[in-house]
């Protein structure tokens, strides 16, 4: 990366935490390899005489909070910056797909983009596992209150949620002592007219919901276990579970091979996989996150391994 311009398109920086954000320890990989740090967000985009540019800031200590420096670059031409790494969080909204668009149109001016904007719009990341359903646990995608009603009937506990959330949000948990799944299913689906996907529940949850990172089509050795506290079946940090370190099992090795393949086929070559047990549940591809917490447990650090294959 030595002598290098790499452009993180992001969340408003005052809302990323150095401490966990993933984002934040790219950043810090690059400045120490002695590439040069630029930041803007989706709204900074712009097509204009026939090329894609960004307004940006450049970060000057990424260390130190992203310390942002008093140089600002007004229109810089995508296809002039060495790498443009997309790390806005979900949701995959109308404003993010138009930000893919214009990623995309800046790719053919000869952006480097990573992930690549054209698998980002190809695929939403709960129903691309679908392409691996057969290492997943039971699942339907559905919106009828029929379709969920025998569902239900069939599993004696099942998991609802949305097709476009993260971090554990909006997320629900059903058995045969729930009272109110069907409301809580009729506004999720927005009175019926809105996907969402069913899967039945799977205790292993509580021995953790594992974030296995795939660099370059190969699975880091390294997975992050994430535990549910007490009470709860989420593992997302954000819902509060904890993170541990742990060395993949040889089916979480077997899964994260085959899916790789396909990630590397695609241009994807930053990801990240979930599993409960030897099942898997989603495919991150927008803004994968693990790393910073591998690496503080470990001292291995996945952010490296991809900047050195890039």
């Amino acid at each position: 990366m030595l002598g290098t311009s790499s452009l993180f398109i992001t969340d408003p920086l005052d809302e990323l935490n150095p401490k966990k954000d993933t984002t934040i320890l790219w950043m810090q990989e690059v400045c120490d390899m002695g590439g040069q740090i630029l930041q803007c967000e989706m709204k900074d985009l712009i097509f204009r005489d026939q090329q894609t540019f960004a307004n940006c800031v450049e970060i000057k200590d990424p260390h130190n909070h992203p310390q942002i420096s008093e140089k600002i670059y007004e229109c810089k031409e995508l296809k002039n910056i060495d790498y443009t790494f997309m790390r806005k969080d979900p949701p995959v909204d109308e404003d993010y797909m138009n930000a893919l668009h214009l990623l995309s149109q800046a790719e053919l001016e000869g952006a480097n983009i990573v992930n690549r904007p054209s698998a980002l719009k190809k695929f939403n990341e709960k129903i691309f596992a679908l392409q691996f359903s057969h290492w997943m646990p039971e699942t339907n995608v559905i919106c009828k209150e029929k379709d969920f009603t025998l569902f239900k009937n069939k599993h004696s506990t099942i998991i609802l949620k949305p097709l476009d959330g993260m971090g554990g949000e909006s997320i629900y948990k059903f058995d045969e002592n729930s009272v109110d799944h069907l409301e809580i299913f009729k506004s999720l689906t927005k009175n019926y007219q809105t996907m969402v996907m069913v899967q039945n529940f799977l205790p292993e949850i509580y021995d953790g919901d594992y974030r296995i990172l795939i660099i370059h089509g190969k699975p880091f050795p390294i997975a992050l276990a994430r535990i549910p506290q007490k009470g709860s079946f989420k593992g997302n940090l954000a819902a509060g579970g904890i993170g541990e370190a742990r060395e993949l099992s040889d089916d979480q090795l077997r899964v994260s091979l085959e899916i790789g393949k396909v990630l590397m086929e695609e241009g994807i070559l930053f990801a990240g996989i979930d599993m409960i047990g030897s099942y898997l549940t989603e495919i991150n591809i927008t803004s994968p996150t693990g790393a910073r917490e591998i690496l503080s447990q470990t001292g291995k650090n996945p952010i490296e391994i991809l900047l050195k294959s890039i």
